[in-house]
């Protein structure tokens, strides 16, 4: 029985991808963990405090700033020659590259001025960790991308899972020596990103398309194509990705560093249920790009055997699992956990519906569903973080998803555009 299962999940590329993109984020939750877990025992909460806020920022800086090239890797990489593939990766990871380096160079010169929250940025270390940490995450995610394109999810998991135990290792040597520090936080976790980044590009290109590598001759030309990934894909992404991103930087703006700590650690003992349906959605998106027939209900189902079981023990243990980190984390965050948890259902509703839609190059759709939660979502946060404290940031989450999620339902009840199991994207045009 379980080689007959294994051989189906073999033969089931969506489900098989989709479960090592999940697993790939289970890996680095888990390690993230006991990353974190190790980090607030070893450092105090406002140094956790400021380490989890400047990596927060950069987070959003490299969202802002990757321009799209990760779905466009998914559309335009599979059938590629190895010429192309070299121009199409390394085009995009310099122009995306170099766009993160410039804004978070600006968001640390302006960021201080705009929040006093803000103002450890002011110190040449801290500033210097943030444009860093920023191009760390922009090619790591775009990485990713490039193997998701491909559909070999076993590969992203294993560069995921050096990266994640290579910021463990690193923390650890440095708490070690003695630093105790939001820099040694920091340090730790900026350069394990930046070396896998590194030997991923050195190694992966060849065993993905052989022949290929990186390379940036030809980059004027590819111009063009990054233009429509920024006005396709980008600004779905943005609206999307936006929310998740910009919430710890608002809960520091709102309520200042020390807050963000027990925000963090809430929201990442979350991301366990958040990570499926975006892990779904891409291995769905791959699939299509890659010609294959695969029903949008077959996703969905795949996705509900993911979640229950996580779920239902958040709901259960999830203050205990807080706990883990102290008392104080679990009575701050455990309100949140329980919100947090409550809203995985209309994410995956809406990031599903925005994955078939994309597939079908229905871009304008997409922004729209994206710009309704991302909207509600934020503006919310920034009235409730200090009436309610950090399970505000939750209301507003639960509120955004499930307000795009009504919207999904509406339009599939109308008939307008609906959600169809059996629909493909085959040459369809891009309806901006």
């Amino acid at each position: 029985m379980l080689t007959a299962a294994a051989g189906r999940l073999r033969d089931d590329s969506l489900a098989r991808n989709s479960l090592l993109i999940m697993a790939t984020t289970v890996v680095n939750g888990a390690l993230g963990y006991g990353y974190w877990m190790l980090a607030a025992r070893g450092v105090t909460p406002a140094h956790i405090g400021t380490a989890t806020a400047l990596i927060s920022a950069a987070t959003a800086v490299g969202m802002l700033t990757n321009l799209g090239a990760g779905h466009m890797f998914i559309q335009r990489l599979p059938g590629a020659g190895p010429d192309a593939w070299s121009r199409i990766v390394g085009s995009g990871l310099l122009v995306a590259a170099s766009a993160t380096a410039a804004l978070a160079t600006a968001t640390v010169l302006v960021l201080p001025g705009l929040t006093a929250s803000f103002g450890f940025l002011r110190g040449a270390g801290e500033g210097t960790s943030l444009v860093a940490a920023a191009v760390a995450v922009t090619l790591t995610t775009l990485l990713d991308n490039v193997y998701v394109a491909h559909r070999s999810g076993l590969g992203m998991l294993t560069r995921n899972l050096a990266l994640a135990a290579g910021k463990l290792t690193a923390l650890a040597a440095v708490l070690a020596t003695g630093a105790a520090s939001s820099g040694a936080v920091l340090f730790s976790w900026v350069l394990p990103t930046l070396l896998v980044s590194a030997v991923t590009i050195a190694v992966g290109p060849g065993r993905l398309c052989p022949g290929a590598r990186i390379r940036i001759a030809g980059t004027r030309s590819e111009l063009p194509h990054l233009r429509t990934a920024l006005l396709g894909h980008h600004l779905v992404n943005l609206a999307q990705a936006g929310p998740a991103v910009l919430l710890p930087v608002l809960v520091t703006a709102r309520l200042g560093a020390g807050a963000t700590g027990h925000f963090y650690l809430a929201w990442m003992t979350a991301s366990m249920l958040f990570m499926v349906s975006p892990a779904v959605a891409s291995a769905l998106y791959a699939e299509r790009a890659n010609a294959s027939r695969v029903p949008l209900s077959r996703a969905a189902l795949v996705v509900l055997a993911v979640v229950g079981v996580p779920a239902t023990v958040l709901l259960a243990a999830g203050d205990r699992l807080l706990a883990l980190f102290s008392h104080s984390y679990a009575a701050t965050g455990g309100p949140l956990l329980t919100v947090l948890v409550l809203a995985a259902i209309p994410d995956a509703v809406v990031n599903l519906a925005v994955a078939h839609w994309r597939s079908e190059s229905d871009f304008r759709r997409c922004r729209r569903l994206n710009a309704v939660r991302a909207v509600s979502c934020l503006a919310l946060a920034w009235l409730l973080l200090p009436v309610h404290g950090v399970t505000g940031a939750g209301y507003a989450w639960l509120a955004g998803q499930s307000a795009a999620a009504v919207l999904v339902a509406a339009v599939v009840l109308h008939g307008g555009h609906e959600v169809r199991a059996h629909a493909y994207p085959t040459g369809k045009s891009d309806k901006r």
